[in-house]
């Protein structure tokens, strides 16, 4: 079982492989049916193997910045997760170059680095992170960083909390997205502190969780512990948009929706249409807890990972896919281009 507080040990219900299910249905059904079967899994299979997935980039839980003709990306580096953070600069979304960006010893934590996020903030440069699965916040004067801390040293929390989102309003007010270890992995708000080194306990409110107004798409195998993380919060056209991911992330329906709300703290209604980014329709197993940015040339993309095959989550993979707003009756409505998909891929 999903230890209660413990984010990455193992899920609840195992997730059958496709054989498992194909000797499963063997059992039931005349031998044509099961060779459609078979036939539908391998091609389920093919499909995992998009162009350019065998070099694409190892880095879970991505946030790409783009700063003077730059982009910056960050994210939890699969397989050394333990020494904080690599991150990769390019022109072009093509070539990527390494850099260091936070080192285990110069900020709080000594284990389990993920899910950073970097944004400038009165002339400075931060880093937004999750370590020892408490939240802490590192400043740099460069986009590259390295960031650091003066005093090594977590945001003070009851619970532990994880997937750090930093949101800074038209009005200058800091809000910080997170998400709680209580109950499940539920998304919380807080405003905080100008200095950043804290939130303002009396401002803490729930935004998303999969027990209210719960959806379908966000708990496939019907786990006691619900999880839904990974927030990203825009505004458009004067409403709030905050994109999540949900179901455990080795679950291959683990995927991404959204919901609308008039102010920062919400209440936030989940799009009736969720998810929109999923395996249903790129195909492609594991896909969700990313951030959005703007290229050079105005388009909105969404950075995200994937599992790194069928029935084989890690180590994630990188990719980005097109997203637009489109203008209707009530909220824009958020589109997704799935023929705009493509992995980030080493040199």
């Amino acid at each position: 079982m999903l230890k209660e507080g413990t984010r990455r040990k193992a899920i609840e219900r195992p997730l059958f492989s496709f054989l498992g299910n194909i000797l499963l249905v063997m059992k039931q059904v005349p031998i044509i049916h099961t060779l459609l079967f078979v036939l539908l899994a391998f091609t389920a299979s093919a499909q995992t193997d998009a162009p350019g997935s065998e070099r694409a980039l190892g880095v879970a839980d991505p946030t790409i910045y783009y700063y003077k003709g730059t982009y910056y990306l960050f994210g939890t580096n699969e397989g050394n997760a333990a020494n904080g953070f690599t991150g990769y600069q390019s022109k072009d979304l093509q070539q990527w170059q390494p850099f260091i960006a936070l080192s285990k010893g110069s900020s709080f934590g000594t284990e389990g680095f993920w899910a950073p996020q970097v944004f400038q903030y009165r002339k400075k440069f931060y880093m937004a992170y999750t370590a020892n699965e408490n939240i802490a916040i590192a400043v740099s004067d460069k986009p590259t960083g390295p960031f650091k801390q003066d005093s090594l040293q977590q945001l003070t929390a009851p619970v532990k909390q994880i997937d750090p989102f930093v949101f800074i309003d038209d009005d200058g007010k800091v809000y910080l997205y997170h998400v709680r270890l209580e109950r499940g992995n539920r998304i919380f708000v807080a405003e905080m502190k100008e200095d950043l080194s804290g939130i303002k306990d009396s401002t803490l409110k729930p935004c998303i969780s999969g027990v209210v107004s719960g959806q379908d798409w966000e708990n496939t195998t019907n786990s006691a512990w619900m999880v839904t993380e990974g927030p990203t919060v825009v505004k458009q056209n004067g409403k709030y948009y905050m994109f999540y991911s949900a179901n455990d992330f080795r679950n291959p329906d683990y995927a991404v929706g959204y919901a609308v709300a008039d102010s920062p703290y919400g209440p936030w209604i989940k799009y009736a249409g969720n998810p929109i980014i999923s395996r249903q329709q790129l195909g492609i197993p594991g896909t969700g807890h990313g951030d959005l940015f703007t290229d050079k040339k105005g388009q909105l993309w969404y950075v995200l990972h994937t599992h790194n095959a069928a029935n084989k989550p890690t180590p994630r993979k990188t990719a980005m896919i097109k997203i637009s707003f489109v203008p209707g009756i009530g909220p824009d409505r958020v589109q997704v281009d799935p023929g705009s998909f493509r992995y980030l891929q080493t040199n």
